[in-house]
C-alpha cells in the first residue's frame, strides 16, 4: 500500500499488487490464502498417522498434539479432516478463538475415554483462559513455546494416565510432502491473475479468492481485487458458528470449508539420492 501510493505521489509507473500466501489462513476479504490448503492437509494426515500409533496401547493414554495457530484456530481445526467415520479421533479440538477452561478440559478427557480408550486431543498454541492469559504462560519450568508439555503432565498428574505431547512445528509450513494439488494450481491462478491486473493498471490491491458452489455443490474458485488498506491489521479468524458451543470440537459446516481444498496429489520430483529436488539457493 505504502509502495503504490508512493508512486501515485511521485509520478511512477510501478505498480504493486500482493498475491497472499499464509498457511495461518487469517487474511480478510479472501475465502483462504494459498499455502493454507496444503498445510491443512498435511495437519490433517499427520494427526490420523499419529492417531494409528496411540492405538497399540490397550491402556488408557492422551496425546496432546500442539498445532500453529497463536490468533486464529484455522490450522488445528483442519485437524478434523483426519477423522475417518463420527467419533474417530481427535475426539477433542481447542481453538484460540475460545476460552479454555482446564478443569473442563479434564472433564472432556475422562468422558472421551467412553469413546476411545487412545484420546487424541488438538489444540492452537495461542488457547488462553478467559481472562486472555495464554496457557503456555501457566508454568515458566515448560516453556512458553512448549504448552503441550503444560498439558501432558496435567492430564498425567490429574487422570492418573499415559500421556504424551507432540509439537508439529514448523514443519507445517515448510513440508511439501502433502502438498494440495488444488491449493497449487490455486496459488499459480492468484499470480497469473496479479500479473495481470497489473498490466490493466491495477495498484495497491491484493488478490482475492472467492468461493462458488454450483447447483450440484462443486466447489468453484475465482480470483477477485481488495483494496490492501482494508486488509492490513486485520485478523479473520474462525467464526464462532464453526465452532461447538462447548468450545472443545468444529462443526460440519468447517469441515465443507476446508476438505475442498486438500483435494489432489502432487508428484514431488526427487533426485538420484531419492530426495526431493527442491528449487535452492547457495
Amino acid at each position: 500500500k505504502k509502495l503504490s501510493d508512493y508512486a501515485i505521489v511521485k509520478g511512477h509507473k510501478q505498480k504493486f499488487l500482493g498475491v497472499p500466501k499464509t498457511i495461518d489462513n487469517d487474511l480478510a476479504l479472501t475465502d483462504h490464502t494459498p499455502g493454507f490448503g496444503s498445510a491443512a492437509r498435511y495437519v490433517a494426515s499427520t494427526v490420523r498417522e499419529i492417531t494409528i500409533d496411540a492405538n497399540v496401547y490397550e491402556k488408557k493414554s492422551v496425546t496432546i498434539i500442539e498445532i500453529m495457530g497463536r490468533h486464529a484456530g484455522w490450522l488445528t481445526a483442519a485437524s478434523a479432516l483426519a477423522r475417518k467415520y463420527t467419533g474417530d479421533n481427535p475426539l477433542l479440538i481447542y481453538l484460540p478463538e475460545t476460552a479454555f477452561d482446564q478443569e473442563e478440559f479434564l472433564k472432556a478427557v475422562e468422558k472421551s475415554f467412553e469413546k476411545n480408550c487412545n484420546v487424541i486431543v488438538c489444540v492452537s498454541e495461542g488457547i488462553h483462559d478467559d481472562k486472555g492469559t495464554f496457557i503456555c504462560e501457566y508454568d515458566n519450568s515448560v516453556g512458553t513455546d512448549t504448552f503441550g508439555k503444560y498439558l501432558e503432565n496435567l492430564v498425567r498428574n490429574r487422570l492418573g494416565v499415559k500421556a504424551r505431547s507432540v509439537e508439529l512445528n514448523v514443519s507445517q509450513r515448510c513440508s511439501a510432502s502433502m502438498m494440495s494439488a488444488t491449493d497449487q494450481q490455486e496459488a499459480i491462478k492468484a499470480g497469473e491473475f496479479g500479473v495481470q491486473a497489473a498490466l490493466n493498471g491495477e495498484t495497491g490491491k491484493m488478490i482475492s479468492f472467492i468461493r462458488k458452489e454450483t447447483s450440484d455443490g462443486t466447489y468453484i474458485m475465482e480470483c477477485g481485487l481488495e483494496d490492501v488498506n482494508a486488509i492490513c491489521n486485520e485478523e479473520k479468524t474462525v467464526p464462532s458458528e464453526w465452532i461447538t458451543e462447548d468450545g472443545s470440537d468444529v462443526t460440519e459446516a468447517f469441515i465443507n470449508y476446508a476438505r475442498p481444498l486438500i483435494q489432489g496429489t502432487v508428484q514431488i520430483p526427487c533426485g538420484e539420492d531419492g530426495l526431493p529436488s527442491f528449487v535452492y539457493r547457495k
